[in-house]
């Protein structure tokens, strides 16, 4: 194991290393909080389906968000990893490091004129969700401004969004829009309906990347042949394939697994101080107990 962090350098998508090609997944907790019962489920579930693949985890810190990831929650991390006793391969990729990799992809896209500046607030764009017809998804569709209106606004220093445009996007795939999915393991072929998500937030005007856009590139770079993650974030992974299609970059297989939930049906939260890794260990449960607790005994 290397607690060490991947330089700045030219992106490479999908290099893979030499006989760990068949298989390769990751670990990428964000350091907001310590991690919990439920995060070493999720862990669980990633180590033990690369041991039987005979593949490869990596590890990636994901802190796109400075307000609450913290240097003392990224340590904690391999802290607790290390006494789980897991191991990953390669170096660890800090996404903050590389907020320029996001940037080109931000530029691409609105080269093409896949995504524009938005500049309702939260609270206007809920009013125009509620304006729609009721026999529509909830969702926002929006559009870009006239060079004029929006050239003022940037002057003016007014914050913005960064969405992807449904409407562009269904003109550039045509009819592929319409059969776009992925591959869940045990599954087989999903569907995916991008008009439930509507316009996606990628960027903001002071934020370069959001979680979709993070996620999807440095799966691309870093050749995730497989996505093993909490079932949560299974309606993710529809913006996921599509912006993988429309920035060529191949779609992993994905493996949603069961969240673990606790004596009231809620799932694990970081605001769980009493479940976090670091108590348990405090309190003399050993790492054996914390797998038959996650169920991975």
């Amino acid at each position: 194991m290397r607690i060490s962090f991947s330089g700045s350098s030219a992106p490479v998508y999908g290099q893979l290393s030499g006989a760990m090609a068949q298989f390769r997944t990751r670990f990428a907790p964000s350091p907001t909080g310590l991690l919990h019962l439920g995060h070493a489920v999720s862990a669980f579930h990633v180590w033990k389906a690369a041991e039987v693949a005979g593949g490869e985890v990596i590890l990636r810190i994901e802190d796109i968000d400075q307000t609450r990831c913290k240097p003392d929650y990224e340590a904690a991390i391999y802290e607790d990893l290390e006494w789980l006793g897991l191991e990953w391969s390669g170096e660890v990729r800090r996404q903050s490091d590389h907020c320029e990799d996001y940037q080109h992809v931000i530029d691409t896209l609105a080269a093409r004129g896949l995504i524009y500046r938005c500049f309702r607030t939260r609270k206007e764009v809920m009013a125009e969700m509620d304006r729609a017809p009721h026999s529509t998804p909830a969702a926002f569709v929006g559009g870009p401004l006239s060079f004029e209106e929006e050239s003022e606004r940037i002057e003016r220093g007014e914050a913005f969004a960064w969405r992807l445009s449904l409407k562009a996007v269904r003109e550039t795939l045509g009819n592929q829009f319409d059969t776009l999915g992925f591959e869940e393991e045990g599954e087989g072929w999903q569907q995916i309906d991008l008009a439930l998500f509507g316009d996606v937030v990628l960027a903001r005007k002071d934020t370069p990347t959001s979680y979709h856009l993070s996620t999807t590139h440095d799966d691309a770079l870093q050749a995730m042949t497989h996505i093993i993650r909490g079932d949560d974030l299974v309606s993710s992974t529809s913006v996921h394939v599509l912006l993988q299609t429309l920035m060529g970059w191949p779609t992993p297989v994905y493996r949603h697994h069961p969240l673990l939930l606790d004596e009231m049906g809620k799932r694990f939260a970081k605001r769980d101080k009493s479940r976090t890794l670091r108590a348990m260990r405090t309190d003399g449960v050993s790492p054996s107990e914390v797998r038959r607790l996650a169920g991975a005994a």
